[in-house]
C-alpha cells in the first residue's frame, strides 16, 4: 500500500486548499447572514451559488465520481483527501464542488444502473448543479436500520407504479431545488427472498400524490445548506414504469452499492472536521487564560490535543487503506474495512469535538463557533447509512467465520 499523493492529487489538494482559504471559510459568515434575509429558511443564500461558479471555474467540480464521463474521473484512494478538506467546511464546500449528498450517492446511482432517458433527465442536470435530489428509504414506523423492514408500497398498475408510504429524514427533501426523489419501497412484498422484494423509483417532487409534512430537526439544527431532513408522504403517487431504476427486486442491492461509496465519503469529511476541531482548540488555548496561565499550559488541555492528534493520524490511515482496498479489490472485498471506519470514525471525531466544546466553555455551544453543529453533525453519522451496532454485528459474524 503506497499512501503518496500522485501528482494529479497534490494538484487538485493545492487548488482546493486554496479555494478554501480565499474563497468557502470568509463566506461561512456571509452565509449565516445572507439566510437570515431569505424569503424562505430554505433558499440557498447567494454567496453557495457564487461558491459553485468560481469551483465549476477552477475544475474543482464533481470531484467524487470515478467515471471519467460524469466526473473527476478519480480513484477513491485520489478523492480521499480532497473530500478530508471539504468537510473543514461541511455546510459549504461539499455543496460548492457539487460533492454533496445525498445528490453524490444518487447521481452515482444513476450513473451506474440508470437508463440513457433517466440519465438525460435527471443526471446530467445533477452533475451541472441545476437541481437537487433526495434519497427516500428511511420510515418512521418501522426500524428501517433493517432495510427489508420497509413498508412502502410500489404497486405495478398498467403503465404506472403507484407508490404508498411514508418516509422521514429525506435529506435535501426541505430545498426547493429538489426536484426528484430516489424512492425505495417494496414491488413484491410477499416475496420469499427479502432481499429481492425492494425496488426504487424515480419520482418528481411536482407527482400529485406526494407531499413534504415538515422538515426534522437533528438537535435542534434544521441543516438548511443540505436542504433539511423531511418527512415525505407518499398517497397513491404514480409514475411510469420508466421509471423504475435497473429491474424490479434490484432495490436492496442497488442500495448497498450506493452506501460504499457514500460511507468513505462521510469517513473523510469527518476527519476533516476533526482536523478543524483541532485547530479551534489549539487557537483557543493560545488565545484564553484561566486560573493565572493560558489554557495551552494546562495539562488536561496537552493531553485533549495529542490524543486527538493520535486519533485522526489512525482514522486517515484506516480510511486510506479501505479507500485503496475499494480500489483494488472492491466494495465487496473491502466489506470489513468500509465497516471498521464506519464504526471508529463517527465515534472519536464525536469525542474529539467534544472536547473542543469543553475547552470554549458556553462559546463551544453557540452559534457563533461551528463546534456544536459540528457535533451533531458527525453524532448523527453513528445512526446514518446504517447504525453502528448493524456494522458491529457483521464485521463480528465475519471475524467468526474464520474459527466455524
Amino acid at each position: 500500500m503506497d499512501f503518496a499523493f500522485d501528482a494529479r492529487t497534490e494538484e487538485l489538494r493545492a487548488k482546493l486548499l486554496a479555494f478554501m482559504d480565499e474563497y468557502v471559510h470568509p463566506a461561512e459568515r456571509v452565509a449565516h447572514e445572507q439566510r437570515e434575509r431569505l424569503a424562505s429558511p430554505w433558499d440557498t443564500p447567494p454567496v453557495v451559488e457564487e461558491l459553485k461558479a468560481e469551483a465549476r471555474r477552477q475544475g474543482l467540480w464533481n470531484l467524487f465520481l470515478p467515471d471519467s464521463e460524469y466526473g473527476a474521473g478519480l480513484t477513491n484512494l485520489q478523492y480521499a483527501p480532497l473530500a478530508e478538506i471539504t468537510g473543514r467546511s461541511p455546510q459549504l464546500a461539499p455543496t460548492a464542488t457539487n460533492c454533496a449528498a445525498p445528490d453524490t450517492g444518487n447521481m452515482e446511482v444513476l450513473a451506474q444502473f440508470g437508463d440513457e432517458r433517466q440519465k438525460k433527465q435527471w443526471l446530467q442536470p445533477l452533475l451541472a448543479g441545476e437541481i437537487r435530489s433526495a434519497f427516500a428509504m428511511t420510515e418512521p414506523d418501522v426500524a428501517s436500520s433493517d432495510a427489508t423492514n420497509i413498508t412502502t408500497h410500489i404497486e405495478r398498475d398498467g403503465d404506472e407504479y403507484v407508490i404508498t408510504g411514508r418516509k422521514w429524514y429525506i435529506s435535501g427533501a426541505m430545498n426547493p431545488d429538489c426536484a426528484i426523489f430516489i424512492v425505495m419501497g417494496k414491488t413484491d412484498p410477499d416475496g420469499t427472498d427479502p432481499r429481492r422484494q425492494q425496488s426504487m423509483v424515480l419520482v418528481p417532487r411536482d407527482t400529485p400524490g406526494v407531499t413534504i409534512r415538515r422538515a426534522m430537526q437533528v438537535f435542534g439544527y434544521e441543516d438548511h445548506y443540505h436542504g433539511g431532513h423531511a418527512e415525505v408522504v407518499f398517497d397513491h403517487a404514480r409514475v411510469p414504469v420508466s421509471h423504475l431504476i435497473g429491474e424490479e427486486g434490484g432495490g436492496f442491492a442497488i442500495a448497498q452499492a450506493r452506501l460504499g461509496p457514500g460511507r468513505i465519503h462521510h469517513c473523510m469529511r469527518l476527519i476533516g472536521m476533526a482536523e478543524r476541531a483541532i485547530e479551534l482548540m489549539c487557537r483557543r488555548a493560545v488565545d484564553r487564560t484561566a486560573f493565572g496561565k493560558a489554557l495551552a499550559q494546562q495539562g488536561v488541555v496537552h493531553n485533549w490535543i495529542a490524543d486527538a492528534r493520535v486519533a485522526v493520524e489512525q482514522l486517515r490511515l484506516l480510511v486510506l487503506k479501505t479507500a485503496w482496498m475499494m480500489d483494488t479489490v472492491g466494495d465487496r472485498g473491502a466489506h470489513t474495512e468500509i465497516q471498521a471506519i464506519k464504526i471508529a470514525t463517527p465515534r472519536t471525531v464525536v469525542g474529539i469535538l467534544d472536547k473542543a466544546i469543553q475547552l470554549h466553555g458556553a462559546g463551544g455551544v453557540s452559534q457563533d463557533f461551528p463546534l456544536a453543529e459540528l457535533y451533531a453533525g458527525a453524532r448523527t453519522l453513528m445512526i446514518a447509512d446504517g447504525p453502528d451496532e448493524v456494522h458491529q454485528r457483521s464485521l463480528a459474524r465475519r471475524e467468526l467465520k474464520k474459527y466455524l
